[in-house]
């Protein structure tokens, strides 16, 4: 929570004064400003309760196997639109970019991680177009790949997410997610593609690995596009 009687400063020269540039962990090939225990995180939160917490400031381990995927496997998203929702810290996007996708999409609906992908895309050599908005109960988005991290978290929100995915799916759009295996995924409905051991900062355990995937989605069948229509994500 912010502190009451101070001014929210502006996001990029907050960022680029407080948070130091280092490697992410299990993906040395990028570089992101990231958290710390004196970085005073705090100046940059909002007054209530709705305003995001800052995710984007830190390693989380979906973001970080789908990026170690991608680096891996770049023909997965070469020559390729590619959109990373709920961006955070950019780093899906940027490991994309990497891998040679015609053009990447970030989207966030906090306005402090668009301005960290901005940041963190020049820090990396790349070209990313950051967009702050909630795309999640629009129409499916204009691009090829559609990845997403660390989404799963919340129940409710988690429903919302496989809601729009289901039709990004149905619209033709290729769907990768990447979890660490948390409580609300709904593994009955995806596919394994991949498996790393990467860091999470969520996990508690300074530099240490959790196991996490890389999905796609199962295939969708007629009654399951009836129920995951606009009635079903009211």
């Amino acid at each position: 929570m912010k502190r009451p009687g101070t001014l929210r400063p502006d996001p990029a020269t907050f960022i680029q004064a407080n948070l130091p540039i280092s490697p992410v962990p299990s993906i040395p090939e990028i570089r992101l400003h990231t958290a710390g225990p004196a970085s005073g995180l705090w100046r940059l939160a909002g007054r209530g309760e709705t305003d995001p917490p800052p995710y984007w400031a830190y390693p989380w381990a979906g973001g970080a196997v789908l990026a170690r995927h991608l680096l891996d496997r770049p023909e997965t998203v070469a020559g390729r639109r590619v959109l990373d929702f709920g961006a955070g810290s950019g780093l899906v996007a940027i490991a994309a970019a990497k891998a040679g996708a015609r053009a990447v999409t970030a989207v966030d609906i906090d306005a402090n991680a668009i301005a960290a992908i901005g940041l963190n895309a020049a820090i990396n050599d790349v070209s990313i177009t950051a967009i702050a908005a909630d795309i999640i109960e629009e129409p499916p988005p204009e691009t090829d790949v559609l990845v997403i991290g660390d989404l799963f978290y919340d129940p409710a929100l988690a429903l919302r997410v496989m809601a729009f995915l289901r039709r990004c799916q149905a619209a033709g759009i290729q769907v990768l997610i990447g979890d660490p295996l948390r409580a609300h995924l709904p593994q009955g409905e995806l596919s394994r593609i991949a498996s790393h051991a990467v860091t999470d900062f969520g996990a508690g355990t300074r530099g240490g690995a959790v196991q996490a995937g890389v999905f796609s989605l199962s295939a969708m069948t007629a009654d399951a596009t009836k129920r995951e229509g606009p009635a079903a994500t009211a």
